[in-house]
């Protein structure tokens, strides 16, 4: 018995793997044009306004250094 647990748990890792390499090496989901230009531009935007309002160069971590 303990034989058969000693072959079973590499026997399910290995099916595991086949498993997940099979998703892994899907295709890739197709996305129209259309659709990747607007999610392009909503991201152009969301960078805009997260950077509203601050002096170009001027970061969150620009400034003195604390000591």
């Amino acid at each position: 018995m303990g034989a058969l647990a000693w072959l079973g748990i590499p026997v399910a890792a290995g099916v595991v793997a086949a498993l997940w390499a099979t998703w892994a090496a899907r295709p890739p989901r197709v996305t129209g044009d259309r659709a990747s230009l607007a999610e392009h531009q909503r991201f152009l935007a969301a960078m805009e306004r997260s950077t509203a309002g601050r002096p170009a160069g001027v970061g969150p971590t620009d400034g003195p250094a604390s000591s």
